[in-house]
């Protein structure tokens, strides 16, 4: 008997058929790019620790992979980041190995890292995991420089519930396929 397909295949076919076709403009993609840039430096300035390691990588350039999409970061004397020049050699790049942006999020939603394949410079390879792993965007914090402390806590405990209930959906339909997978 055939299994029945998920409607999320039929999602991640569809996303890749239109990324294969729909490729945006160059000025689009820089300037998506670009905003990226100035996000990461947003919360790259609130981890002090985090900027202090940059500086130490200052002019390494980072390529990130994932199917048709790339960017490359060089760090700066500041300790923060910038799209790297045009035609720049990379001095680690990282591919994201899932194809599926569906299985991203919902290795997200569990609280894992994607799967991503290493080649280039191990010093910097390491400050890039650290980096990951330690510098967090306080999303609480600037709302409430928009609306206020209380209102921005209200709604960060209401996001934080409805991400712990995603992560237990996703944790319980993991542990469901699994025991289901190990009865056949």
């Amino acid at each position: 008997m055939a299994t029945p397909s998920s409607p999320f295949a039929f999602l991640g076919d569809l996303f890749n058929r239109v990324g294969e076709r729909l490729q945006p403009p160059p000025w689009v993609v820089h300037e998506i790019q670009h905003r990226a840039v100035l996000f990461l430096n947003h919360v790259l300035q609130q981890e002090p620790e985090a900027q202090q390691r940059l500086i130490r990588q200052q002019g390494n350039v980072v390529r990130f992979q994932w199917r048709f999409i790339t960017m490359q970061l060089v760090a700066t004397p500041a300790g923060l980041l910038d799209l790297a020049p045009e035609g720049a050699t990379a001095d680690l790049t990282l591919t994201v190995m899932q194809d599926s942006p569906l299985d991203i999020v919902r290795s997200g939603l569990r609280g894992d890292k994607p799967e991503v394949q290493i080649v280039g410079d191990v010093q910097l390879a390491a400050e890039v995991n650290w980096l990951v792993d330690h510098v967090r965007w306080d999303v609480e914090d600037d709302l409430a420089r928009l609306i206020g402390d209380v209102p921005a806590h209200a709604i960060g405990n209401g996001a934080r519930r409805v991400v712990g209930a995603l992560r237990q959906f996703v944790g319980d339909r993991a542990g469901r396929a699994a025991s289901s997978a190990g009865r056949e």
